[in-house]
This record gives structure tokens, C-alpha cells and sequence, in this order.
């Protein structure tokens, strides 16, 4: 038995031969009977997999499953030169619209076996120069900004999301303010509000503008007026605006009332604006819709299971994500070929509870 033993030791010595670590590529083919070629092409998802059987893919990955392999990264990278990376610069992650668009970009890139690295700015106008820098030095093969203005040209792919800026190299997904604004806006016409009050954006949001002027367009189209001592601007005289939160709708609505301006609804900037306007009005004994109607803006998990459930202009915004995440993907595997400029998504008005019929008798205050 010993001496059986030791032949087959020395066999594998003389053959040069070595056994194959457990979880190793050499590993998983030798137990499949197939080239270490062919496995590395189906576990890295190479492009040559599309022309391995669809039976044979699926026995190499269930195989990897089972043994325990996980592909070399880094020695992926190096093999193809690509380090399948990219990075997402957002404001600042909330709740609501940033969580749900970061929610597509994730999809997408994941289902795609992409990383990424984040990072958020909080409106900082010097970490908005260096953080697109410092993604790129980290071998990010593409970017996508969220809500952030392009300061610089880079030389990777760039989309941006309500980004509004039409600057060489940028592809920009954004949804149609005009549409939205007016769907909103003429909502509350048909109830008989006349007197609208408004919540305008931070001075941190790119969406600011457009929306505004989306706003007043609409206005003089359906013939009503935007009085300015009916319009409260978020977070006005902050230096560097931060994340929308219900405090400042609170106290912006307590501002429209104190004010003591008739008006009969207010259509807000935000879902977190017009949370914490709802709240002010109650705190003040008015009654939401019968006594001013509110709407909102992006539509967040949180609008449908308010009380009274909040009406809102819906924002795509994991349809945003994963668009941007698409668009970005494609302008990488297409390498400096054309692009779109602009990719428009349509908004949705949803009617909930906050909204009702004008009430003729009510003074806003």
C-alpha cells in the first residue's frame, strides 16, 4: 500500500503534474471536461460566450456555484483592459428622489457586472471640481452626475440626470418640465383655483430654473397669476443648499400664511416641500384639501401613504436611473461615436387626496 503509494507520488513528480486548488479555474474545468478557456469566457460573461450553447453556460456557472469559484477580477481587467467601473456624483442621498433614481442606476449597472463608486458633494462648489478628478484617477470608465452641473470636461463618457446642460461629450436625461408644470397647474384650474401659491426651488437644484419657467409659462397660458408674495424660494439666503427636508416646506408655508395673501392651493417643489406645508396648514386649523389644495412633485414612496395621500407630478425616477445607466453602458462599448444629446422622459400626473374643488370662502389665513 506504502509502496503504491509512493509511486503514485513519484509519478506526479516525473509528470510534472500539480493538483488543482479547490475553487480554482483549472479546478472547474478539469471537473467539467472542458477547456479553461471556454469556462473563463462563460464566467467572465466575454463577449465569445454568446457563441457557447446555452446548455453548456449554464452547466459552467451552476459548476461554479457549486465548487465555489469566483472570477479573478483584477486578472479580468487586466485580460481586457477594462476595468468595468464607473462613477455616480449626486447631491446627497435621501429618502426620496436620489434613493429612487440610485435604485435604477444600481439595477442596471449590476445586471450589466458593473461597480460603481458614489460620492455626494452636498452642493459644495469645490468638491463638484475635485470629485469627478478623483473618480477618474480611480480608472472610472464613465460617469454619471445627479443633479450636478458639468464644471469640467472629462475624458470619459459622461450622462447626467436633470443635469440641463448642453456641454460636448454629456448626454442629459431629464424629464419635460413644460408637460409637468402644465399638468399640475391646469389640474388645479379645472377645481376653480385661481389664487396659486408656489414653492420655487433651492438655488442647489438645476431644476430649479426650468421648473420655474415651466411654471410661469403655464401660468400665463391658463391665465393666472404668480404673485410674488405667494412664492416662497427653499432654503433662500443658504450659502450651500442642502438636502430637501419637511421642515423647510413647514416653514415656508408658515411664511405664505403670516403673509396673509388669499390663496386657495399651493403647488410645491417637491414631495418633501409639500409634506411639511400639509402639516402647517393642519397646525393652523386649515383643512387639506377642503381648505387649500397641495401638489406635489416627483412622486416618492412615501406621497401615496400620507394623510391626506399626496397629489403629485410623477418623475420616472427608477425608469431615470436605469436610462442614464443604459445610455452610459452603450456610449462605453460604442467607444467616441455619436450620442443624444438629450433624452426626454414624460411625467405622469397622479391624482390623489390633497387636492379638491377651490373653496370660495376660504382667505388662505
Amino acid at each position: 500500500m506504502k509502496r503504491a503509494r509512493a509511486s503514485r507520488q513519484a509519478s506526479g513528480r516525473l509528470s510534472g503534474a500539480r493538483p488543482a486548488k479547490p475553487g480554482s479555474l483549472r479546478a472547474l474545468a478539469e471537473h467539467l471536461k472542458l477547456s479553461q478557456a471556454t469556462v473563463s469566457v462563460v464566467v467572465n460573461n466575454s463577449p465569445a460566450a454568446k457563441a457557447i450553447p446555452k446548455h453548456t453556460k449554464e452547466r459552467v456557472l451552476h459548476a461554479a456555484q457549486k465548487l465555489g469559484y469566483r472570477p479573478n477580477f483584477f486578472a479580468r481587467s487586466l485580460s481586457l483592459k477594462r476595468g468595468y467601473m464607473v462613477g455616480v456624483l449626486v447631491p446627497e442621498i435621501s429618502e426620496g428622489y436620489a434613493a429612487s433614481i440610485l435604485r435604477g442606476i444600481e439595477d442596471e449597472l449590476l445586471s450589466q457586472g458593473y461597480f460603481y463608486f458614489m460620492a455626494s458633494h452636498r452642493g459644495q462648489a469645490e468638491l463638484i471640481r475635485e470629485y469627478p478628478h478623483m473618480l477618474v484617477d480611480r480608472a472610472v470608465e464613465g460617469m454619471i452626475l445627479l443633479n450636478t452641473p458639468v464644471v469640467q470636461v472629462l475624458n470619459v463618457p459622461v450622462v447626467a440626470i436633470a443635469g440641463h446642460q448642453r456641454v460636448p461629450g454629456v448626454t442629459n436625461i431629464a424629464v419635460d418640465n413644460k408637460q409637468a408644470t402644465f399638468a399640475a397647474l391646469e389640474h388645479l384650474v379645472r377645481l376653480g383655483h385661481r389664487r396659486i401659491a408656489f414653492f420655487k426651488g433651492h438655488r442647489g437644484s438645476a431644476d430649479t430654473e426650468y421648473r420655474w419657467k415651466g411654471v410661469q409659462r403655464a401660468a400665463t397660458k391658463l391665465g393666472i397669476a404668480v404673485s410674488p408674495r405667494l412664492t416662497a424660494q427653499l432654503q433662500q439666503g443658504v450659502t450651500h443648499p442642502g438636502p430637501s427636508v419637511p421642515e423647510e416646506g413647514y416653514e415656508s408655508a408658515k411664511k405664505l400664511l403670516e403673509a396673509g395673501e388669499h390663496f386657495t392651493a399651493l403647488f410645491a417643489f417637491n414631495d418633501i416641500s409639500a409634506i411639511g406645508a400639509v402639516r402647517a396648514f393642519r397646525d393652523a386649523g386649515l383643512r387639506v384639501p377642503e381648505d387649500v389644495s397641495v401638489v406635489g412633485f416627483d412622486d416618492i414612496q412615501a406621497a401615496a401613504y400620507l394623510t391626506p395621500r399626496l397629489t403629485t407630478v410623477r418623475q420616472p425616477l427608477r425608469l431615470m436611473g436605469e436610462t442614464a445607466a443604459r445610455q452610459l453602458l452603450e456610449r462605453i462599448a460604442r467607444g467616441n461615436g455619436r450620442y443624444p444629446q438629450v433624452i426626454l422622459l414624460p411625467p405622469e400626473l397622479v391624482v390623489r387626496e390633497s387636492t379638491g374643488p377651490a373653496n370660495p370662502n376660504h382667505r388662505g389665513h
